[in-house]
């Protein structure tokens, strides 16, 4: 990142209220634990503002998987409706691995989607816009057995 874009990052806050990549930092441990209450619990999927890697001060409104609490937030794993099969190869020589997860009712226009397992996410209480649905528990248990060969789950 340009010295430009790092102090634009800087002034504007680093990131909008919400969001914080933490890396391969170890998280709690995930315990799936849905419940329909409006807050967000382990296994369901939220909508929260995500920043981009190169660019931490923009990003964009997408779903991510709940893994578990954080504090007085949460640890979850970012979807894409992109299919990042086709360019697997190069997505892991970046660092970024990914798993199918299928279709659910967070994404209106029923894509399937994947999450991405190497990336933890942080989210603040603030930063969670609303749940979109709660992932079978079969495929959530499958997402934590393969980001722990990322994160200390």
């Amino acid at each position: 990142m340009s010295i430009g874009k790092r102090i634009g990052a800087f002034i504007s806050g680093i990131s909008r209220p919400g969001t914080t990549a933490i890396g391969t930092t170890p998280a709690p441990g995930a315990t799936y634990a849905p419940e329909r209450d409006g807050e967000p619990d382990p296994g369901e999927v939220v909508w929260a503002w995500v920043p981009y890697e190169d660019d931490p001060s923009q990003g964009k409104d997408r779903p991510v998987l709940v893994l578990d609490t954080d504090g007085d937030g949460w640890v979850g794993l970012m979807l894409s409706s992109q299919d990042h099969d086709l360019d697997a190869e190069d997505e892991a020589r970046y660092g970024r691995y990914w798993m199918d997860i299928g279709s659910g009712r967070w994404d209106s226009a029923a894509r399937p989607s994947e999450v991405r397992l190497d990336r933890l996410l942080r989210l603040d209480q603030d930063g969670v816009r609303r749940e979109g649905a709660v992932l079978d528990r079969d495929i959530f248990d499958a997402v934590i057995t393969a980001a722990r060969t990322h994160h200390a789950l």
